[in-house]
């Protein structure tokens, strides 16, 4: 072999290998494949593959160029294309696999340059290299477990230095410092520390601090002192007081507080008290985990701490993305921790105003009734309940409708927005006895109306959530054996979802709006989860998650287990990208979105989501066929 040929063949490898899954194989096996491909040139228009070939099907890799996949073989029309392959991109992995012919038509859609590879050196390159057969056969797996180690690499570093002692003390600070005027009662500052459950109290003149108290002190300086309660607090106050600026490391208030031998620390900028950071601070700073968050909120006494239990699950989120938790199950925990959160605001609520005796259960909707909420997520709620025989629907609604408004306000103060559609449990629409929920999924079911096929796609998401459940799961199980009877509401159900197409483009990757963006909720989420629903409603599904729903329509409606996967691992690497979204735009301290620009991603990423928006419309493909839409 001549010394052109050698560095023609190594420049080949070393081409393939900024690809996946290239880039993960030993370098002898791309060597390999370098040395039996060719390459080939097709003109723009012209077939690459097509079903009507007798010759085996080659393996084919661009090189450089655009290929398109069109849905039939009629041609190359612009809106038959339903997938588009780019530099690195490699196919057709199924017919190879399956020793069959194309089922499309591949075409070049400008003039490009492929690698070939014979279809007997493709199989053995399988069986040669255990990284390119897991790619192959556990293609979009294999790419978003590749993207969830880059983002585990970039989460860790960002991670340890929050939740470290090199953090600055404007990160430690978790609340608002709770003051008063250094001429208040010992009797109102005690008051005040117990309604806010802080254990120090700082006395400040226009925002500056002269004089600091705390729980440690009470003993020696009120009660053995037997001090009148009614005496200026900064009387008993220390006014030596530690302080170091928002920007000093962590590491620095517990260096003072060793040496002075105190348990807090007051967080000044220019001389205006910012905050308080306790040595509990410090000591939790790494300790922000699942139990410590919901034990805080099951323990929690006021509204104050659980809106700081709702900053700690964010912090949660962070962490576990470092440790490369999985979306399926960071969304779950974010959601189960987010129903602690509304049982104990509805628990401190009916302590606070008790209730007479009324059966009634707190549903979730919506991707909070899914277990697949965000960070960006605003409310979706409802009541079920069930009247006693003296008692009229509406006399119940007249009782629980403020009480549901106080939950609502609080949730709300909790980072969890008010539904702008007004989809909550203190809208008399929405709070129903379980025979009003039933005529109302009657209507929707028989009429259809184009409302009634929007309330379906959050309202039919439900659980329960507080409460008797078993007035959920009866409404459940009437829900399972109606839908399926109404062929036609599926069918419109169907029509509605499928005007959501996934923004694949033509002559670009992706269509994006004005603002250059896709959204990731409506454009990549919605269609999962839209077919999902209808082909559960129609087999009488029990589940409400997507993905267990997807596992469960598997059977009855005869889908591949590994078009189940592909659908499910599309659906959570959505997931994964919205997340780590969310997580870049509150540290910029920017509105949550759920539009991204692709520009912005990295390749792999990019590559990972034109596959998602494929599998999105495999699916919705399917959806298409069984509904004749």
């Amino acid at each position: 072999m001549s010394e052109a040929t050698n560095s023609l063949i190594q420049a080949t490898a070393d081409h393939l290998s900024q690809f996946a899954p290239f880039d993960q194989m030993d370098a002898e096996h791309v060597l390999w494949l370098a040395q039996h491909a060719t390459l080939a040139y097709f003109a723009k228009g012209e077939a690459v593959l097509s079903p009507e070939q007798s010759e085996p099907v080659p393996f084919v890799i661009i090189k450089q160029g655009v290929i398109q996949g069109e849905q039939g073989v009629v041609g190359a029309a612009e809106d038959s294309a339903w997938l588009e392959l780019h530099e690195g991109e490699c196919f057709p992995l199924g017919a190879l696999l399956a020793g069959r012919p194309v089922t499309s038509v591949y075409r070049a859609s400008s003039d490009a340059f492929c690698y070939l590879v014979p279809a007997t050196d493709f199989l053995r390159l399988t069986r040669l290299s255990a990284a390119f057969y897991d790619f192959c056969t556990r293609r979009i797996a294999n790419l978003l477990e590749q993207s969830k180690h880059l983002i585990q690499a970039g989460y860790s570093k960002a991670s340890a230095e929050q939740q470290s002692m090199s953090s600055n003390l404007a990160a430690v600070i978790r609340r608002d410092p709770v003051t008063c005027p250094p001429d208040a009662s010992i009797k109102t500052a005690l008051q005040l520390m117990q309604e806010h459950s802080v254990g120090a109290m700082v006395a400040v003149e226009g925002a500056v601090p002269v004089g600091i108290f705390t729980l440690h002190d009470v003993l020696d300086r009120v009660v053995l002192a037997e001090t009148d309660l009614s005496r200026p607090v900064i009387g008993i106050m220390s006014t030596q007081l530690t302080t170091l600026p928002p920007h000093a490391p962590a590491h620095e208030a517990a260096l003072a507080m060793a040496k002075q031998g105190i348990r807090h620390v007051l967080v000044t900028d220019n001389g205006r008290l910012t905050g308080v950071v306790s040595e509990k601070d410090l000591f939790n700073l790494q300790r922000v985990g699942l139990s410590r968050i919901s034990n805080a909120i099951r323990h929690a006494a006021t509204l104050d701490l659980l809106k700081q239990c709702a900053q700690d699950i964010q912090q949660l989120t962070r962490n576990m993305l470092a440790q490369g938790v999985a979306a399926e199950q960071l969304t779950q925990i974010i959601t189960t921790l987010n129903d602690l959160l509304t049982t104990r605001i509805i628990e401190l609520e009916l302590q606070a105003t008790p209730i007479p005796d009324i059966e009634f259960c707190w549903l979730a909707l919506g991707s909070e009734g899914r277990f697949e909420q965000t960070l960006n997520t605003d409310q979706d709620n409802g009541i079920i309940f069930a009247p006693k025989s003296d008692q009229t629907p509406a006399a119940i609604r007249e009782i629980l409708l403020p009480f549901a408004k106080r939950i609502n306000d609080a949730l709300d103060a909790c980072g969890f927005p008010l539904c702008n559609g007004f989809v909550m449990a203190s809208n008399p629409k929405w709070c129903l006895s379980l025979e009003e929920w039933q005529a109302t999924f009657d209507n929707w079911i028989y009429h259809g109306a184009p409302m009634d096929l929007l309330h379906s796609t959050i309202f039919f998401d439900f659980r329960p959530l507080y409460g008797a459940d078993h007035l959920g799961a009866s409404l459940r199980k009437w829900l399972q054996q109606a839908a399926p009877k109404n062929s036609r509401f599926l069918h419109q159900l169907a029509v509605n979802a499928l005007r959501n197409r996934p923004p694949l483009g033509v002559v670009r990757d992706f269509v994006t709006g004005d603002d250059h963006t896709v959204d990731l909720k409506m454009n990549g989420i919605t269609p999962f989860v839209d077919a999902a629903r209808i082909f559960s409603l129609a087999v009488g599904g029990s589940q409400t998650n997507t993905l267990e729903r997807l596992r469960e329509i598997a059977s009855p409606l005869h889908i591949k287990p590994r078009d189940i996967d592909a659908y499910c691992e599309a659906f959570l690497f959505i997931q994964l990208l919205r997340l780590r979204l969310h997580h870049e735009q509150n540290e910029q301290g920017k509105p949550l979105t759920n539009r991204v620009d692709p520009d912005t991603l990295n390749n792999l990423d990019r590559r990972i989501l034109k596959e998602v928006f494929r599998q999105a419309r495999k699916l919705q493909t399917k959806l298409a066929l069984d509904y004749q839409v």
